[in-house]
C-alpha cells in the first residue's frame, strides 16, 4: 500500500487546565473506541500529536483509502465520533492567522518545505 505523510496544527485554548484536560483525554484509552475504529477504518495508519506551549502538532500516516471528505461523511453517522469532535472543538481554538472562511475545522493543514529524503 502506498503511504503519505500530512501534519497538521491547531492551538488548545491557552488555558492550563484545558491543556492538562487535553493531554488526559488522549492518554492510551482515552478516546472512545468508536473515535479510535473511525481512524483506522478511514485509511489512517498512523497518527500522534505533539505539543508545545498550546500548539499541537500532527502528523498522521494515510493510505490511499484515506479522503478526509468521506471520513467526514462518515463520522456524520458515528454518534461518539460526533461527540468527541464537539468536545475537541470545546478545547481547540484557530491559529492566529487562520482563515475563518475554511470550513474545514480547526486542523490546518501545513506544507511540507524540506525533506532529508529529497536531498543530494
Amino acid at each position: 500500500m502506498n503511504k503519505r505523510r500530512m501534519c497538521f496544527a491547531v492551538d488548545l485554548r491557552d488555558d492550563k487546565d484545558i491543556i492538562e484536560r487535553y493531554k488526559e483525554l488522549h492518554m492510551p484509552g482515552g478516546p472512545p473506541a468508536a473515535v479510535t475504529r473511525s481512524l483506522r477504518d478511514a485509511g489512517i495508519s498512523e497518527l500522534e500529536i505533539y505539543l508545545i506551549a498550546n500548539r499541537l502538532f500532527m502528523i498522521m500516516e494515510v493510505d490511499e483509502r484515506y479522503s478526509a471528505n468521506e471520513k467526514s461523511r462518515v463520522d456524520a453517522h458515528i454518534p461518539e465520533v460526533r461527540t468527541w469532535n464537539a468536545l475537541m472543538e470545546t478545547l481547540q481554538q484557530e491559529l492566529p492567522f487562520s482563515n475563518p472562511d475554511v470550513a474545514s475545522g480547526k486542523w490546518r493543514c501545513m506544507e511540507r518545505i524540506y525533506s532529508l529524503a529529497a536531498q543530494p
